[in-house]
């Protein structure tokens, strides 16, 4: 058995409603729901939130509202792993025997449903693993990074020793693309690390990934959503 579990509080305080504010002609977590059916790879998809109208519009949309989170996982200081675990616990706790469990935001809505199948084969492929997630590369080398001072005091580099290599000479670099985290049922509930030598990456185009945590990022996401509509 293979659940999707996707967190979704109210409380969001950058983007207020984020969730279920519109986005593209539907409710932002509408996208990632249907994403997760699309897939074909999930028995159940649940959605863990603590506001009745997300869960109003989660249900509308196909998916799952077995319970309602409990307050002290929907602050600001609540982090995925351990609402993902109650999540978890509760399916069990109610007679599943979930196997493979993954975690998918509800602000994805560039994500594409052959991503999520791809993260779930390789996990399937490699036994020795425990998570697969999603990664995408920098458009620019980190090593080259600038921290801007304060006032008018300038800039300074960040790997003053690396400053001066050419682009080409340095290593690429990835980071969490923020959508997806497959992981073994057993490998959630022992709170193993997710960024560590068990878990797979799983490489996205950056043109598919966009963190969506200010007014800028969320145009920046309709934008580039609008435009791969029109190019497919």
């Amino acid at each position: 058995m293979n659940i999707a579990i996707i967190p979704a509080r109210g409380g969001s305080k950058r983007i207020p409603r984020k969730n279920i504010r519109p986005f593209c002609g539907k409710p932002m977590l509408a996208w990632s729901i249907e994403t997760a059916m699309a897939s074909g790879c999930f028995d159940r998809v649940i959605i863990s939130t603590d506001d009745p109208e997300i869960a109003s519009v989660a249900t509308e949309y196909g998916a799952e509202v077995p319970f309602l989170r409990p307050a002290e996982l929907a602050d600001d200081w609540a982090g995925t792993a351990p609402v993902v675990r109650h999540a978890l616990e509760s399916v069990i706790a109610a007679g599943e025997s979930p196997h493979y469990v993954c975690c998918l935001y509800a602000t994805a809505p560039l994500l594409q449903p052959e991503s999520l199948s791809a993260g779930l084969e390789r996990l399937k492929g490699a036994p020795e693993k425990q998570f697969a997630f999603s990664v995408t590369s920098f458009p620019f080398p980190v090593q080259r990074a600038l921290s801007v001072m304060p006032g008018a005091q300038g800039v300074a580099p960040m790997f003053p020793e690396m400053i001066g290599q050419r682009s080409q000479d340095l290593e690429e670099a990835f980071h969490d693309a923020g959508q997806f985290y497959w992981g073994r049922a057993d490998a959630w509930l022992s709170r193993l690390t997710m960024f560590d030598k068990h878990s797979i990456p799983i490489v996205l185009p950056r043109y598919r990934v966009q963190d969506i945590d200010t007014e800028e990022d969320w145009l920046t996401a309709e934008l580039v959503f609008q435009a791969l509509e029109r190019r497919d």
